[in-house]
């Protein structure tokens, strides 16, 4: 048989040639006078790549007919929405579904998946106030190299409003996400258990092109007779694989004997960087599963098992991955913790005991890949392909094409992954990311040592997040096919 190199690169690229390709199901086209070409892109790479294809009656493969009658009825069809936007979710999106999305512009699109965006920097989440429409954030962490990390703002910092508006349920997308790219936060205190504001205000600014180092912090420290490793990673980008590597290789030079991923703020992002950190942790076994993917029926009966199979890794860009080996991870998570970042736990359970301390996390399964207006390679997204996108057309579409199950068969997790220890972020008391007194830090190295002491775990204030700085971010929410493995047609 022969064997076929599948490259994923943000999304699935089927290198194979014309008459091996994926086989697109449906011909028909509208009428040629119709502006409709956007939503006729869509609605051919939905029926063919969409989980939920046969859930939606208008995706059906019968739907229309290819005769002179049928494609006037689709032509009607696609042309009943305007905005390729509404037709994308009020035609085409299953009402389960909950993150699929769209941009008018693929290399915007691609930008953020890589971790390049918009922002002053600032990562925040916002919470509502008991009984009321109003809201207040709270400073999570700074990007470094950002507008925010040359302002007067530090993690636990409280705002209350914006410009000199309160914030509430109706007006923060605006004030925050949509509207002005510099803005003045109104701070507040936390006085005596109450969120008091004050005087003072800080002014910031988004920048083009901000990129996230994912890897915030990487340190280790002897605690109890156990050398202990701690890595933030706040996102799965594969642009800084090569960070996570080095990372992980400079604690394993340091001889850590545990190691604690702080995932509570990661939104998700890349499954090739997500099987490349299991592999970092827990060993380099190629014939391990990491995942097995299921497809929508009409594509997943074009497999056969082994090549829905996806398997651990041992190298990194080219560099032996030097495992760590270890049998027990400990794992920092929130709501905020979604998609790759439960990927990354629910695939390492049935090798190695993974612990759990934080809050139930997202409960994001499916996986997504960037589909765009090129036809001839089954409208996905491939970097050197762009030339043969369609010029009348820069939309892009990120939808839901499938879910990952692990080794064990296991994937229903849409309730979120609950914690082994249950320990929710108290806005009062965030402490320092990294300090050994930080409380879910701390909760950690008690797990790990034996060691309870006489700290006091008690949550005051629990951070209960309505939402988060990050839904500016296309990448959030979001588990990007992007493996790398070999498949035999």
């Amino acid at each position: 048989m022969k064997k076929i190199l599948v490259l994923l690169v943000i999304a699935v690229i089927f290198s194979c040639s014309k008459d091996e390709d994926l086989i697109l199901t449906k011909t028909i086209d509208p009428d040629g006078s119709a502006d409709v070409e956007v939503q006729d892109f869509m609605w051919k790479a939905m029926n063919f790549w969409y989980f939920w294809q046969a859930n939606v009656d208008d995706l059906s493969d019968v739907r229309f007919v290819n005769t002179a009658e049928g494609r006037a009825e689709y032509t009607s069809f696609l042309d009943s929405e305007d905005n390729p936007a509404a037709f994308f979710e009020n035609k085409l999106q299953y009402i389960e579904d909950r993150f699929s999305f769209y941009n008018k512009d693929y290399r915007e699109l691609t930008n953020s998946l890589a971790g390049i965006s918009k922002s002053n920097g600032l990562e925040f989440g916002l919470v509502r106030f008991q009984d009321s429409e109003e809201l207040f954030g709270v400073v999570r962490y700074i990007i470094p190299n950002s507008n925010a990390a040359t302002a007067n703002i530090l993690r636990g910092d409280l705002f209350t409003g914006v410009d000199g508006q309160t914030l509430t349920l109706s007006n923060y997308e605006e004030l925050l996400f949509t509207g002005s790219d510099t803005y003045t936060l109104n701070m507040a205190d936390f006085v005596n258990g109450t969120i008091v504001p004050n005087e003072e205000e800080v002014s910031l600014t988004k920048a083009q092109a901000l990129a996230e180092n994912p890897v915030l912090i990487s340190k280790s420290f002897e605690i109890g007779g156990e050398n202990i490793g701690y890595i933030m990673y706040n996102q799965f980008t594969n642009e800084y694989d090569d960070d996570l590597y080095a990372a992980i290789e400079a604690l394993k030079s340091a001889g850590i004997t545990n190691l604690v991923m702080d995932l509570r703020y990661n939104p998700g992002g890349s499954v090739n960087t997500t099987r490349l950190l299991a592999s970092m942790i827990y060993g380099t076994n190629t014939s391990d599963v990491f995942l097995r993917k299921r497809y929508n029926d009409k594509l997943q009966n074009q497999f056969n098992d082994s090549q829905l199979e996806v398997y651990f890794a041992d190298k990194v860009n080219g560099k032996t991955i030097n495992s760590l080996g270890f049998s027990k991870l400990y794992v920092l998570t929130s709501s905020s913790s979604a998609s790759a970042s439960e990927l990354l736990i629910n695939s390492l359970e049935p090798y190695i005991d993974v612990i759990q301390i934080g809050d139930v996390t997202r409960g994001k399964n499916e996986f997504s890949t960037t589909l765009v207006d090129d036809r001839d390679n089954s409208y996905l997204y491939t970097p050197s392909r762009v030339n043969k996108i369609n010029p009348n057309n820069q939309w892009a579409i990120q939808p839901l094409i499938g879910r990952n199950e692990n080794a064990d068969g296991f994937f229903d997790f849409t309730s979120g992954l609950q914690p082994d220890i249950i320990l929710k972020e108290d806005y009062g008391n965030l402490g320092i990311l990294g300090e050994q007194n930080e409380p879910l830090l701390a909760r950690a190295i008690e797990a790990i040592t034996g060691q309870t002491g006489k700290r006091d775990f008690t949550v005051l204030n629990p951070m209960e997040v309505f939402i988060s700085s990050k839904i500016g971010n296309p990448i959030n929410d979001k588990m990007i096919d992007d493996t790398v493995y070999d498949l035999e047609f």
